[in-house]
C-alpha cells in the first residue's frame, strides 16, 4: 500500500550536519502523521520524532534542539535535518507512517548514520 524509501544517510564528522529523506509511493502522505526511529548495534529500535498531517511535531529528548522534523506534501516526502551530530547518534535511521495512536505501521528499509569523533 506505501512504500517508504530512506536517503541522505552517510559518514560525517561530529558537529556535523545531515540531512534525511523519506520518499513514499503508492499513496500520498498529506493526512498521514510520519515517524523516524533509529537503531544502533545491539540496542532497541529508539523513536526520535514525528509530525502530525497538520505539522505539529514532537521530539525525544535525546535530539531535542539538534533535530528538525519537516514534511513537503508536494513532493510526498519527510525530512530530518540533523545537526551537532555526536558519535552516540550513529545507527541506521528508519521513517515510517504512524497510526492514529502514533504506532509505525509501514517502515523503509534504513539508511546508515555514522558519525566519527
Amino acid at each position: 500500500q506505501v512504500q517508504l524509501v530512506e536517503s541522505g544517510g552517510g559518514l560525517v564528522q561530529a558537529g556535523g550536519s545531515l540531512r534525511l529523506s523519506c520518499a513514499a509511493s503508492g499513496r500520498t502522505l498529506s493526512n498521514l502523521a510520519m515517524g523516524w526511529f533509529r537503531q544502533a548495534p545491539g540496542k532497541e529500535r529508539e523513536f526520535i520524532s514525528r509530525i502530525n498531517w497538520y505539522g505539529r511535531t514532537y521530539y525525544a529528548d535525546s535530539v531535542k534542539g539538534r533535530f528538525t522534523i519537516s514534511r513537503d506534501n508536494a513532493k510526498n516526502t519527510v525530512y530530518l535535518q540533523m545537526n551537532s551530530l555526536k558519535p552516540e547518534d550513529t545507527a541506521v535511521y528508519y521513517c515510517a507512517t504512524l497510526t492514529g495512536q502514533n504506532e509505525p505501521s509501514y517502515w523503509g528499509q534504513g539508511t546508515q548514520v555514522t558519525v566519527s569523533s
